[in-house]
């Protein structure tokens, strides 16, 4: 087993090991990804990954964290989706979509215009999140309950027109201080009813969401989460691993597939402990405790660095961000240094 060898995920399979991570681009409009994804995504795919996943998607418009993040909440979002989800196919890759609501951390400028709040002129909206508190200069109310419940509906309305658009799995984003984590994490969720307080309450949105989506989508389709397995804050009501492994136990009976083991979220992590792979050792931990499969996340550069996590079952997927900003045919670049024969589109074989 290595870097290449194909992995089952239900009937999915993947040709790699090799994850393109969500990113997100910052260059849709009104929701609708363009032809900046199209090529974005879709080089990623020609260069050799075996699983493409978008970046956030919103399932409403309240969702957003930027009015130019992608969204799949109508019929035009998922038609322009569908184009790139064509063309990856065509690639011999697989691709996902991830969706998000940005909860607290929403209602912001485009990051040239460092991520300001919006004034209501500009287009602002009011955040909602598991409590109501402050979220860098933006105040957010506290979700209710029935808005609650309307969430679940929106995010399961998201996964059916995800399934229209012909992704091949779908992946929802539980971490880095996104509504999910606002709720699980008891450094923002400070609610007095069910779905605040104890860890079996507070876990209940996703865990809710994640069994309405089980059921509305094709029983051969996995259903991925990416959490942040630690806060980075050292308070007694941080997120710790081991409620990570706890919650990944339960989301695994509930029909989760695949836990990506990312961190963070509330605040910036120290820069002597980030370091490379510092994140896979979460990873590690859920998939040895759990047995659930996950994906190692973290400063992962290099193919070697890469081949040797899946060598050392420390992980099942290798998701890899600014690497592939870098190089968008990491994939194809790593068997070569690796000495792996791969299939190369015929387009570009007279380069290898």
């Amino acid at each position: 087993m290595n870097l290449f060898s194909p992995i089952q995920l239900r009937s999915l399979t993947l040709k790699n090991r090799i994850t393109v991570s969500p990113m997100q681009q910052y260059s849709a409009k009104n929701g609708v990804p363009g032809n900046w994804h199209l090529v974005h995504l879709g080089s990623r795919a020609v260069g050799g990954a075996g699983l493409i996943l978008t970046e956030c998607t919103a399932v409403s418009p309240e969702g957003l964290a930027t009015l130019n993040d992608v969204g799949i909440w109508n019929e035009e979002q998922k038609n322009a989706w569908k184009n790139i989800v064509d063309f990856v196919h065509e690639q011999d890759a697989k691709i996902g979509i991830q969706l998000w609501h940005s909860g607290g951390k929403g209602s912001l400028k485009h990051p040239n215009e460092r991520m300001k709040p919006l004034s209501e002129e500009e287009g602002g909206w009011t955040i909602k999140s598991s409590s109501a508190r402050d979220f860098n200069g933006v105040f957010a109310e506290e979700l209710t309950i029935p808005e609650i419940h309307e969430l679940k509906v929106k995010f399961v309305q998201a996964a059916f027109r995800a399934v229209d658009a012909g992704f091949d799995t779908i992946e929802l984003h539980a971490g880095h201080g996104y509504l999910f984590h606002q709720f699980y994490s008891a450094v923002i969720n400070k609610r007095q009813d069910e779905y605040g307080g104890s860890f079996e309450n507070r876990i209940r949105f996703l865990v809710e969401t994640v069994q309405e989506i089980r059921k509305a989508i094709p029983e051969s389709m996995p259903l991925l989460v990416r959490i942040s397995a630690v806060d980075y804050i050292e308070s007694e009501e941080a997120w710790t691993l081991e409620d990570s492994i706890s919650l990944s136990k339960i989301l695994k009976e509930n029909g989760v597939d695949f836990i990506t083991a990312s961190g963070g979220g509330f605040t910036n992590v120290s820069k002597d402990r980030v370091f490379p792979g510092y994140q896979v050792p979460f990873a590690k931990a859920i998939k040895e405790q759990t047995g659930i499969l996950t994906g190692a996340v973290g400063m992962i550069t290099e193919a070697q660095q890469a081949n040797d996590i899946i060598l050392n079952e420390e992980a099942d997927l290798i998701i890899i961000a600014r690497e592939h900003l870098r190089d968008p045919y990491f994939a194809i670049h790593s068997a070569k240094e690796l000495d792996i024969e791969i299939e190369i589109p015929w387009q570009y074989k007279r380069a290898f």
